[in-house]
């Protein structure tokens, strides 16, 4: 079991020069309809990290619990998605075929009893080393990390014509949500939420980061395609593609373009040394192709215009709105474009340059609509 990991802030001037506090609310495991607020549906881009091809794995698992459990309330891609986060990273460093394959398999600690993973019971081989590759003790496999013992028991409902393998990104996701769902839990019950998770892995501490993490991909797992966009937002989005690979600079860029900074940001980047955009002056650049002149810092920028709070989700946005990130000690302290799909244009941090990415999953402050 992973813990949840601490991403290293990006810089932007916002947080630094105003110093304003936003509360973002708590993302750790809230029991007051936690799991209503989830989405059955797929977004339309990668989110918040999670390779697509892996997604569209727990979109379709969650997606055929009605017709397979009908009785089973509640499942969604993102609980799903924080198991997967957890026991796999979402298989990272594996690669992830048309067909669901995951290669090179993803197996766990051999559990001999000798401790690794936390195991001081042998488990003893139950697949002839079919799946594992040890014919002696068994490993958890694939990366939702079924016991090859325990898989076996979904497999035929999984591929009914047979050829099942818990390290097909499809069947063993799909053997998860039968897991979860049992003889039909309504999971959007918290405490029997809880006991389905606590059951895939005894730990309460495990159950906390699952949720912890279905909280944030349900925040951040929806949106509209860019093809929705307004004619005003689709200037704004072309004018900060077009900046696409122009560097990070410290207090750089402005409703004129690119510039040179200050000095200097918290990992020691000065500005000054560099043409390019901070996060907050891409915005200003992007936005003055519209006649829409917002402020220089990112935490000012948070004032304009409609605010649509983080409780929302990511799915409250549209194409041209400005997407936030902040925390209570730091206030707001980044500011992208949200463009669709789950996705933003950004300049994230020192070092790096003006590119597309996923919403982030960590410090999510909503967004604001700017443009009418």
């Amino acid at each position: 079991m992973t813990g949840l990991k601490k991403v290293k802030k990006v810089g932007c001037l916002g947080a630094l020069l105003l110093g304003l506090v936003v509360l973002l609310p708590a993302l750790a495991v809230l029991d007051d309809g936690l799991s209503s607020q989830s989405t059955p549906t797929a977004p339309a881009g990668s989110v918040a990290g999670i390779p697509q091809r892996m997604m569209a794995a727990y979109v379709r698992a969650a997606g055929a619990m009605p017709q397979m459990v009908p009785a089973c309330k509640g499942m969604t891609w993102a609980l799903l998605a924080g198991i997967g986060k957890i026991e796999s990273d979402h298989a990272a460093g594996h690669q992830i075929a048309a067909d669901g394959m995951v290669t090179p398999p993803i197996i766990g600690p051999i559990l001999t009893g000798a401790g690794a993973g936390g195991n001081t019971k042998p488990v003893y081989d139950t697949d002839g080393g079919a799946w594992d590759g040890n014919s002696q003790y068994d490993a958890a496999v694939g990366p939702v990390q079924f016991l090859p013992s325990t898989f076996r028991g979904y497999a035929a409902r999984v591929r009914p014509g047979g050829g099942a393998n818990p390290n097909n990104a499809d069947d063993e996701t799909l053997a998860a949500a039968l897991y979860l769902c049992g003889n039909g839990r309504d999971l959007t019950d918290i405490a029997q939420l809880r006991a389905a998770v606590y059951s895939y892995n005894a730990s309460q501490a495990y159950v906390d980061e699952v949720l912890q993490w279905m909280r944030q991909y349900t925040q951040l797992g929806t949106g509209g395609p860019i093809g929705t966009a307004s004619e005003k937002a689709q200037r704004v989005i072309a004018a900060a593609r077009a900046q696409f690979g122009v560097p990070y600079s410290w207090g750089g860029g402005g409703p004129g373009g690119k510039s040179t900074g200050i000095c200097c940001s918290k990992g020691g980047q000065d500005g000054r040394t560099v043409v390019g955009f901070d996060c907050s002056g891409l915005m200003q650049y992007a936005f003055a192709q519209v006649g829409v002149m917002l402020p220089r810092v990112a935490s000012e920028q948070a004032t304009v215009g409609q605010r649509i709070p983080a409780s929302a989700g990511v799915s409250a946005l549209q194409p041209g709105d400005l997407v936030f990130f902040g925390n209570g000690g730091e206030g707001i302290y980044h500011v992208g474009l949200y463009i669709g799909g789950g996705q933003m244009i950004n300049a994230p941090k020192p070092g790096d340059v003006v590119k597309q990415a996923a919403v982030w999953p960590y410090d999510y402050a909503g967004g604001a609509r700017v443009l009418t």
